[in-house]
Parts: structure tokens; sequence; C-alpha cells
């Protein structure tokens, strides 16, 4: 399974950050895609969206640590939009 997430908003410093956090979860793989837009705002981040890769077998337990990762950087950074 492979979908991918974004914070419009969100430093690049802290995708980073998010990326390694998945990746300490058994079975995700976590990327990276740039920015898309033509025009350059401070305001809007330098990513265009993080990729989540895992099996559909992946374990419950597993689950449940990718969302509460997610809904830790969702809380103190505002929503993810899944594309």
């Amino acid at each position: 399974m492979r979908y991918q997430v974004r914070n419009a908003t969100l430093a690049l410093a802290v995708y980073r950050e998010v990326v390694a956090h998945l990746q300490q979860v058994d079975g995700v793989v976590a990327g990276l895609s740039g920015q898309t837009s033509d025009q350059f705002d401070y305001q809007l981040s330098q990513i265009g969206s993080l990729w989540i890769e895992h099996p559909d077998s992946l374990s419950e337990l597993q689950q449940d640590r990718l969302q509460s990762i997610l809904q830790y950087y969702s809380d103190r950074y505002g929503t993810w939009e899944t594309l």
C-alpha cells in the first residue's frame, strides 16, 4: 500500500523528522516528494508531499504506531491532507 499526505506549511526539517520516525516502524518505508509549484512562497513548505509505503499485511500494532506518529505531528503542526 502506498499513499501520500501533506501539510502545506510544514517545514522541510520537520518533514525529514517525520520520515525518520516513520521508518522506525517495521515494514514502513517513507520519503519526500519535491514541491511542484512554479512560485516560491516563504509561507509554503519546500516539500510537495510525504509518501508512505507498507505491506497490506502490516500488523495492527505497526499500523497503530504509524498512525500515532502522524497524529503526533498533526497535533503540533496542523492536519495532514491525504492526496
